[in-house]
């Protein structure tokens, strides 16, 4: 990287939730449609390097830059991020199961207390008050309510049905709760700067991350809950396509990989209810929304690696410290690091 270039930032996280979710997505294409299991192989282990990395330079920002890393997670929007370390850790040990059990069951507990924690202390941070109404973006979900659906969906994979059920509560109490604040703030303030636009494509992922939850925790043909919850995230991704012209005058930022989750997710729980059965129209969209997974997935990467061969990945460095948590707008540091 450049010398002038800073430390990784913490929602770089989402890039390696975004490989992990859609390595899911093929090892349950595999399942349904027979595709050749070296895709799902290379997939997994291109994401569990990709989620190391991450991890690795985040931890090494904390032992060289812990200053720059406890700014960051004091400011309201960054430090929604940190969530997805947990997340993203969830996530891993779910790919690493059937390869590595008891590593893996290790991995999901260590993960599991650590979301449990960080989401009772940044969601306890907004009930404190104080939080400007054009910071208010759906990057508030990321504490409770993404952590909450992939521990009780990793939950269920290892066998502890009844803690999934819990954690999917959490999710789905935070979620409706949430989404009122989100809608409220994009309804009557000011519209969202060009900078944080980006970060609405997390609004795909409740419905359809919280979908696979629920379908990991139930059996038999997919029911009316879960046809609603697609049907949410269908909705979703069509509010989405409406808004793209608008969201894309931020030009491409790492923030971008903030749709990759929930794109991923949309037809992974489409493929799950093949599996169970499911029939009808949802046969004909699995295709289309897979191959639109791969196709946006593989953009978000090619256009990564582009700002990685020019050096422009990271943000520049700074020598200001990020915003205080009851600070005005966010400033164009938040494009790069979001």
């Amino acid at each position: 990287m450049n010398g002038n270039r800073g430390a990784v930032p913490v929602a770089f996280f989402g890039i390696a939730v975004g490989a992990l979710a859609f390595a899911n997505l093929w090892r349950v294409a595999l399942r349904v449609w027979h595709l050749p299991a070296v895709a799902g192989t290379l997939l997994t282990v291109a994401a569990l390097a990709v989620w190391l990395v991450v991890m690795a330079a985040y931890g090494h920002k904390w032992l060289t830059q812990a200053a720059d890393a406890r700014a960051e997670m004091q400011h309201p929007v960054q430090s929604s991020f940190a969530a997805l370390g947990p997340v993203s850790s969830l996530l891993a040990a779910q790919q690493l199961e059937p390869y590595a059990h008891t590593p893996a069951l290790g991995l999901f507990g260590v993960a599991a207390l650590a979301q449990l924690a960080l989401g009772v202390y940044l969601h306890g941070r907004l009930w404190q008050g104080g939080r400007k109404p054009e910071l208010i973006t759906p990057a508030i979900y990321l504490p409770t309510v993404a952590p909450s659906f992939v521990a009780g969906t990793a939950a269920a994979a290892f066998g502890f049905h009844q803690l999934g059920e819990l954690l999917f509560g959490a999710g789905v109490l935070s979620w409706l709760a949430l989404e009122s604040l989100i809608l409220h703030r994009a309804a009557v303030h000011e519209p969202l700067p060009e900078a944080l636009r980006p970060i609405l494509g997390v609004q795909l992922a409740p419905p359809v991350v919280g979908g696979l939850t629920y379908l990991s925790l139930s059996s038999g043909t997919p029911d009316l809950f879960a046809l609603a919850l697609l049907g949410g995230g269908l909705y979703q991704a069509l509010l989405l396509v409406r808004l793209l012209p608008w969201i894309r005058q931020q030009a491409f930022v790492p923030g971008y990989w903030a749709f990759s989750f929930g794109v991923a997710a949309l037809p992974t729980m489409v493929l799950r209810m093949l599996e169970r059965g499911a029939a009808g129209p949802l046969e004909w969209a699995a295709p289309v929304l897979f191959v639109a997974a791969n196709v946006i997935i593989g953009m978000l990467a090619v256009k990564t690696l582009g700002l990685l061969v020019q050096g422009k990945l990271l943000p520049p460095a700074t020598t200001t410290p990020a915003a205080p948590v009851r600070q005005g707008p966010a400033d164009s540091q938040v494009a790069q690091a979001s």
